[in-house]
């Protein structure tokens, strides 16, 4: 999957989540978590994602970056 990071860092603030309530409530790393809303994270396993969606309250699909095509 290729993670859209300015989604997930929306969907936390708006959430009120602070980067390590996430890291608590999902078992993954903040500095992997902060790269992934920085954008620095290309692709990641599912799994992952569907773990920060969950916590989120959101399905898998509104953290995925859409390609748009010319």
């Amino acid at each position: 999957m290729r993670p859209h990071g300015q989604a997930v860092r929306a969907w936390r603030l708006a959430r009120n989540l602070s980067i390590r309530q996430v890291e608590q409530q999902t078992g993954l790393n903040r500095g992997w978590l902060s790269r992934l809303e920085r954008g620095q994270i290309r692709t990641t396993a599912d799994e992952r994602i569907q773990r920060v969606a969950t916590v989120l309250d959101i399905t898998p699909d509104l953290l995925e970056l859409k390609e748009t095509k010319p």
